[in-house]
């Protein structure tokens, strides 16, 4: 809260405002951007916010204090903004979550950075910024506040993190690059070595999307403690968007991801699949499918299934309704979950 407090009150002082987890360049039709509502008047600065939240019945087998009827805000972006000039500029969001163990809510950093845009094929972030793949994923996807993409959802990468950034994109190519600490955007603890991850695109037509991406490091598990093993991860998608439908295809390879001081090794893989389609004006119909093996050495029979299919409700420009069912299944693990209801992202 302390390191929170101190970076508010420089960004604030300079007299800021914000852009939310901006969606990066390569984000096709910066998908999932938060929308700047108030602008001074030389244009300079923004101010904006997200907030995903549902009311659902849920029922989970073995987990008898999820189960029933209830409301969750499981998001809630505050951002702040200031762009000095063509080139420089400096960003804040402010997120939440809840913590059991204080029995309070606790305000936190998700991305706070330095930007220095020097080309569209060259723009440089240093502090903690979204990371290539998991952004880029949740704008072709475009359901995140119904449920994340397949590596978060599954716990496999992290959507920001510490370090240096550059990302890029001119005609149909565009690439993302991080060095990073590893250990995602709630520890900024320096590490003895840096993680890599990064992603090459293409959009060879309007809407066609092909990205191939990667991580390989050690997640932040390299300071003062041995390590065994380098966790690795190929990504790949495919995905074809446009404004009234959407349908992709991604895949992901990991390599002793949980197991980087362990001395045991292990791999896991996923794919997942999605569409939708907006028959009538504000109406979409979506619906998406994830296979998994999390964990093929350790735990062999372990296998993981999710779908979930709904109606979406454009309410208003900025806030989406969506009517849905999600459904997650282990074949020899301990997950077995139905959730039905109201899901919502609301803009401001």
């Amino acid at each position: 809260m302390k390191r929170f407090s101190a970076v508010a009150a420089i960004l604030l002082a300079a007299g800021m405002g914000s852009v939310a987890q901006a969606a990066e360049p390569s984000s096709p039709a910066r998908l999932g951007e938060h929308p700047a509502l108030r602008t001074s008047r030389d244009g300079m600065t923004t101010v904006g916010g997200k907030m995903y939240g549902d009311l659902t019945y849920k029922h989970q087998t073995g987990n008898t204090k999820s189960n029933g009827i209830g409301t969750d805000v499981k998001r809630f972006y505050f951002s702040l903004g200031h762009r000095y000039n063509d080139i420089w500029s400096v960003h804040l969001t402010t997120d939440f979550k809840y913590e059991s163990k204080e029995n309070n809510t606790q305000l936190f950093i998700k991305t706070a950075y330095i930007q220095a845009k020097f080309s569209p094929l060259a723009t440089v972030r240093l502090g903690s910024a979204n990371m290539p793949w998991i952004p880029y994923d949740e704008g072709l996807y475009g359901f995140r506040y119904v449920e994340n993409t397949l590596i978060d959802r599954l716990k496999f990468g992290n959507s920001a993190d510490w370090g240096a950034h550059l990302i890029g994109k001119d005609g149909m190519f565009n690439y993302a690059f991080s060095a990073v600490n590893g250990g995602g955007y709630h520890n900024p603890t320096r590490t003895k070595t840096v993680d890599v991850g990064g992603r090459i695109g293409v959009e060879p037509m309007p809407g066609l999307n092909l990205a191939v991406g990667g991580y390989v490091g050690k997640r932040g598990d390299n300071n003062g403690t041995a390590t065994y093993h380098t966790a690795k991860r190929l990504d790949l998608v495919a995905a074809y968007v446009q404004p009234g439908y959407r349908v992709g295809v991604e895949y992901f390879k990991a390599y002793d991801w949980g197991q980087v001081k362990s001395t045991s090794s292990d791999h896991a893989y996923g794919i997942s699949a999605w569409g939708s389609v907006s028959p009538m004006r504000r109406i979409t119909l979506f619906t998406r499918f994830d296979y998994a093996k999390p964990s093929q050495d350790l735990q062999p029979d372990l296998t993981d299934y999710y779908f979930n299919v709904g109606t979406q409700y454009q309410a208003y420009k900025n806030v989406v309704l969506a009517l849905a069912f999600k459904h997650e299944k282990q074949d020899n693990g301990s997950i077995d979950s139905n959730e039905v209801g109201l899901w919502t992202q609301v803009k401001f």
